[in-house]
């Protein structure tokens, strides 16, 4: 029956997408933008909002607000953001934590939280990984996505739709929550130094530069086999992101607004990516989009 629901689950996601972009939906070329006054350093992409944390320790947010998932003007000393669905999370210099955005799971009770150096946000929970390597998890945990408590020696973590993933300092890969698909069939990895958590699949980059990924692969979103010199990875609802050592990117999967149209991207630093759109930061601080913006999340000239 869990089974069921959850199929059931994927094929409304998948509908609702496409009735929602077929409606407002519209794609864009990758341009640079304008430089801000004060660089972005770091990307997250939420499902339809994107959110930079700049080189001043401010935020800024474009995209859906529906829930005030973009309301981070007041935000000081940031060093790292992440985007669930619909919520946003920051990470402060103290190592403590803030969110905005939705929060009918819990998602955004995080202000407790201190001692954090890493943070995730998934569908409708929230992962940070204390200086210690233990973990904490607040949210949506009905698949048990946020059974993290007993987990130790972790140097990152990912949150998908349904569950989370952890790299060890050992290289190794450790996971909970929903796993139809096999995306938490992590047990056998190693060398692993990066990993990234979609809607039902998972990738994770290895110490030489190639990636592996296990999971819902309809799209070919896990199709990541012959990509090599890899230095940094980012998974989407439905596809998945690479980038090499030289600054350019590749890309797998949905690509029906271009998502994955990147080939052309040089001079890459960091990439994020949302449900249906992709961003690159360039080094010095503008920013390239492409995928779809109808709620404009690929705004991010300002």
């Amino acid at each position: 029956m869990k089974r069921l629901l959850y199929l059931a689950k994927v094929s409304i996601f998948l509908v609702v997408l496409t009735l929602i972009i077929g409606m407002v939906g519209c794609s864009q070329a990758p341009s640079p933008l304008g430089a801000p006054e004060y660089p972005i350093t770091h990307f997250a992409c939420g499902e339809y909002h994107t959110v930079g944390a700049k080189i001043d320790g401010t935020a800024v947010a474009v995209g859906s607000n529906y829930y005030d998932q973009c309301n981070v003007d007041g935000w000081r000393d940031i060093i790292g953001v992440t985007a669930g669905y619909f919520h946003t999370v920051g990470l402060k210099a103290d190592g403590t934590v803030v969110a905005v955005g939705r929060n009918v799971n819990g998602q955004r009770n995080v202000g407790g939280w201190a001692d954090i150096h890493q943070i995730a946000a998934g569908s409708g929970h929230t992962v940070g990984v204390k200086s210690d390597g233990t973990v904490l998890a607040t949210g949506w945990d009905d698949a048990g996505q946020c059974d993290v408590g007993e987990w130790t020696d972790i140097t990152q973590v990912a949150a998908g739709y349904g569950h989370t993933v952890g790299v060890k300092s050992d290289g190794t890969v450790i996971a909970t929550g929903l796993n139809y698909d096999g995306q938490c069939v992590v047990g056998d990895w190693t060398d692993i130094i990066q990993v990234a958590a979609g809607y039902s699949h998972t990738v994770g980059l290895k110490s030489d530069g190639t990636v592996i990924a296990t999971g819902h692969n309809s799209y070919g979103q896990c199709d990541v086999g012959d990509w090599a010199d890899i230095i940094q990875i980012a998974v989407g609802s439905l596809h998945t992101v690479g980038l090499k050592s030289d600054g350019t990117v590749v890309a797998t999967g949905h690509n029906s607004y271009g998502q994955c149209d990147v080939g052309s991207w040089a001079g890459i630093v960091q990439v994020a990516v949302g449900s249906l759109h992709t961003v690159g930061l360039e080094s010095d601080g503008t920013v390239v989009a492409i995928g779809w913006n109808g709620a404009g999340q690929c705004d991010l000239g300002d």
